[in-house]
């Protein structure tokens, strides 16, 4: 006998089988030590055997998160775009606003809510597809050839901390991205905005 697989109903509870299976493997090692011939048994779990695949998933789980960041990023670009077009259509009432008594600080105040509202719009209807698509592969997995891999599908596992950092670090960089506009919209002077009114 070369080898001896033994098998648990989850197998994510291998961590607290592991030691009662060490101290068998020792006992039959320590009798059997002076033999001639004798290999010492030794116990590698699956999470052992296949350290390299989970390393290399954890590495593309935090790729992901910086390629999604980028995504996130460059797409924040349309909400600077947005708000300084707007920025420009509404100088006038900026201008009247200013005119009026109203300060930097809350004409910066509505530009940078009105971001913050098209970025959480896309946020929430990003996170709620995504999530219905996973929940959606989490049922039924994603099939894979049992020939070429050792098990027939890929298990979807639907993280609440992934989703709500993805949609915190979303909602972040669309805040940010609300900056400028909202800087410009209270440099506004409102001698310029109602010069030729």
């Amino acid at each position: 006998i070369s080898r001896i697989d033994v098998r648990i109903p989850e197998p994510e509870t291998v961590d607290l089988v592991r030691p009662s299976v060490d101290t068998a493997v020792a006992v039959i090692n320590a009798e059997k030590a002076g033999k001639d011939g004798y290999e010492p048994l030794r116990v590698r779990d699956w999470k052992e055997m296949n350290k390299n695949l989970f390393s290399a998933l954890k590495l593309e789980k935090i790729a992901t998160f910086i390629i999604l960041s980028i995504a996130i990023a460059v797409a924040s670009f349309c909400i600077i775009c947005t708000l300084l077009l707007m920025v420009t259509e509404k100088s006038k009432e900026i201008a009247v606003l200013k005119a009026l008594g109203a300060a930097d600080s809350a004409i910066m105040r509505v530009f940078v809510l009105e971001g913050m509202l098209i970025g959480g719009i896309g946020m929430v209807l990003g996170v709620s597809v995504a999530l219905a698509a996973c929940l959606g592969l989490s049922w039924t997995g994603v099939r894979l050839d049992p020939e070429v891999y050792y098990i027939d599908r890929l298990p979807v596992n639907v993280d609440a901390v992934d989703y709500a950092m993805v949609a915190i670090s979303s909602l972040v960089i669309c805040t940010l991205a609300t900056i400028y506009p909202a800087v410009t919209a209270a440099r506004v002077r409102p001698v310029d905005g109602l010069r030729y009114e």
